[in-house]
């Protein structure tokens, strides 16, 4: 067959995929009215996780998994943008890892609101200026975003969803390797990749910025300043890409948290997030693990902040497998509420990325 019959197959099915495309962003408005009327949140990421899993499991190739999933968010984007005009906060500004991640939720058809700091974040969605906000919660090398779990003690909001972003760092400049003589970015981000900046370009200086966007900025306007950013900051400040992939570990990866007003009903495949304070007394913590054991759920994690309220006063932030609804969990939970001096249950949402 020609390559001009072959053209005219694909030409075919373009517009039948186009009609199926609108046809189903008719069911969609439907729906949109429907939860409207309900008071239902546009957003579930519960049905999410099952769309994506069935397109994963009736994919029978040659197109990717991953391919197929990068579609389906940009229609799954557009088809929120029917439902309700959806406005996401996110730690900015432009271009930063929290915009990746929330670009990796939302897609492209959703307002974006890029704020200074975490609290501003939680401080949009709180006031209803936006819908859902994205705040980084730890990194795999870092760990625990501090901050995060401070703002979590005194909000109301839940937990809805989680991102997980592979964390890759490039060279980006005006200028080739031989030229650059000074590397902008943050603190963290020098750290990561130490290791290749020695060999690679030994004699730049370092330059520590605010964030890795800034960075992109005074790259983009000074000749031999290179910047260590990502390849969304390259497409945005014009730069060029010298050098992919220099971090020094290539297991780097940055959780975030959507957060909003709303649960999450269970997925079958789900954490949720709690924090607790304890009695001062001896054995205070493993009295309050008890429970979990007693009821066979497995924790994830279990990270310890000050209060901030008096001397030698903690909050203790925990990730448990499986949803707040579950039986078993409820029990623990109820169990621990009476063990401890305080606790909040942050969210329970699908564990996917």
């Amino acid at each position: 067959m020609t390559i001009s019959r072959l053209r005219r197959q694909i030409d075919f099915t373009d517009k039948r995929i186009v009609e199926l495309l609108n046809k189903r962003a008719r069911i969609i408005v439907d729906i949109g009215e429907r939860k409207s009327r309900e008071g239902r949140a546009a957003y579930c990421p519960e049905r999410e996780r099952e769309v994506l899993g069935r397109i994963a499991a009736s994919n029978r190739g040659p197109l990717s998994n991953a391919a197929l999933e990068a579609v389906y968010r940009e229609i799954m984007s557009g088809s929120l943008s029917l439902e309700k005009k959806l406005t996401i906060a996110y730690l900015g500004p432009q271009a930063t890892f929290t915009h990746q991640a929330a670009l990796k939720r939302f897609g492209s058809q959703v307002s974006y609101v890029s704020c200074d700091s975490i609290a501003d974040v939680f401080s949009e969605v709180e006031k209803g200026n936006a819908d859902y906000g994205v705040v980084p919660i730890e990194n795999s090398i870092e760990g625990a975003v501090n901050h995060t779990l401070d703002m979590f003690v005194d909000s109301d909001l839940k937990i809805c969803a989680q991102v997980i972003l592979d964390v890759s760092h490039n060279l980006l400049s005006r200028s080739p390797l031989n030229k650059i003589t000074e590397v902008y970015s943050k603190a963290e981000v020098f750290g990561q990749c130490r290791a290749w900046l020695q060999v690679n370009v030994p004699g730049a200086g370092h330059v520590e910025v605010s964030s890795t966007t800034k960075a992109a900025q005074i790259a983009s306007t000074r000749k031999t300043a290179g910047c260590i950013a990502s390849m969304l900051a390259a497409k945005i400040y014009g730069l060029r890409v010298v050098a992919r992939g220099i971090e020094d570990s290539p297991h780097n990866r940055t959780r975030f948290f959507v957060i909003g007003t709303t649960e999450t009903a269970p997925t079958g495949s789900d954490k949720t997030s709690i924090l607790f304070s304890i009695k001062d007394k001896v054995g205070a913590l493993h009295e309050m693990l008890v429970p979990f054991k007693k009821y066979g759920v497995n924790l994830n994690k279990i990270e310890s902040r000050p209060s901030k309220k008096r001397a030698w006063d903690y909050y203790f932030f925990v990730d448990l497998e499986g949803h707040q609804h579950n039986p078993k969990i409820h029990k623990a939970l109820r169990e621990l509420e009476h063990k401890c001096k305080f606790l909040k249950i942050l969210g329970s949402y699908p564990v996917g990325s």
